[in-house]
């Protein structure tokens, strides 16, 4: 019996906002860095070293890891997914802009409310949780619109379609954890799953693409993937695990489409982009879709 999760209330929603500040970032963080250290690379020693912080965690709480109570198998599933997510977003990043990944891996809400509305009782949307729905995503459309006005190379357009594919993976993610044994595991070893799986999955990539030969260490590098591992891969993973076990998954994802909105304002902040009424209008139609949403 899967237990009734609870609407966004003022605890979660504070959460939510401040996570999808962190993540909004993430993609900027990773971008510039890569001239320093390959973008699978990142991927893959950052979820290692988080990997380690979780199980210090664990120990540090006593809490036990076996692999003989009905996680094991779903969370090799959800840490393959976890590593195909991250090898489809350090690719893109190599291949289009930062704005263009976020924009295309965070329509995840999407396909996550269309896969727990027919798979998992208790997260049923009616019509007007779909017309924020689609309100949100007309918003990120027109948000970001002017960005696709020129046209775009062939490259640009292998990386959005990597983009896309890293937010199919996530919201199958989501999905697996949630129909599965690892929606009722203690978030720290679903968080571990993941991140185990995908360094030992990442790692291996990194090298076989050249990438551990070209590695040079400066400040901005160390800043950006302490950021990656201790802020977004540890510490905001545990919240959204949490999360995702007190709060409608799908109410939750759909509150994510704030963090492109955040993306791009960081990168108006760090890497001088330039945005105009578009994106303005764009943010307010995401902001009502996500009360139409999440109203009771």
């Amino acid at each position: 019996m899967i237990p009734t999760r609870k609407s966004l209330d003022g605890l979660g929603a504070a959460l939510m906002l401040i996570l999808c500040l962190c993540w909004g970032l993430q993609q900027v963080a990773i971008k510039i860095a890569a001239p320093d250290m390959g973008t699978v690379l990142q991927t893959g020693v950052r979820s290692l070293i988080a990997a380690l912080l979780v199980s210090a965690l664990m120990l540090w709480r006593g809490s036990s890891f076996s692999m003989r109570d009905g996680t094991f198998w779903p969370g090799l599933g959800a840490g393959a997914l976890f590593a195909a997510e991250f090898a489809c977003i350090a690719l893109a990043l190599t291949l289009t802009s930062a704005s263009h990944v976020v924009v295309f891996l965070y329509t995840a809400p999407i396909f996550t409310v269309l896969g727990l509305h027919w798979l998992v009782p208790g997260e049923r949307l009616h019509s007007r949780q779909w017309s924020g729905i689609l309100l949100a995503f007309f918003g990120i459309a027109l948000a970001f619109s002017s960005g696709f006005e020129a046209s775009v190379s062939s490259q640009v357009l292998l990386g959005d379609a990597l983009g896309l594919l890293g937010a199919i993976m996530w919201a199958a993610t989501t999905i697996l954890i949630r129909r599965s044994s690892l929606s009722e595991a203690a978030p720290t070893r679903t968080l571990l799953y993941q991140l185990g799986v995908s360094a030992l999955l990442l790692l291996p990539l990194a090298g076989a693409m050249g990438q551990m030969g070209r590695v040079s260490m400066t400040g901005l590098s160390w800043a950006s993937l302490l950021f990656q591992t201790v802020v977004v891969t540890f510490a905001s993973y545990l919240a959204w695990f949490w999360i995702l076990r007190n709060y409608l998954a799908s109410r939750v994802s759909v509150f994510s489409f704030l963090t492109p909105l955040f993306g791009v304002a960081f990168g108006v902040l760090i890497l001088h982009e330039s945005v105009g009424a578009r994106f303005s209008i764009g943010a307010l139609l995401v902001l009502t879709g996500i009360v139409l949403v999440n109203r009771r």
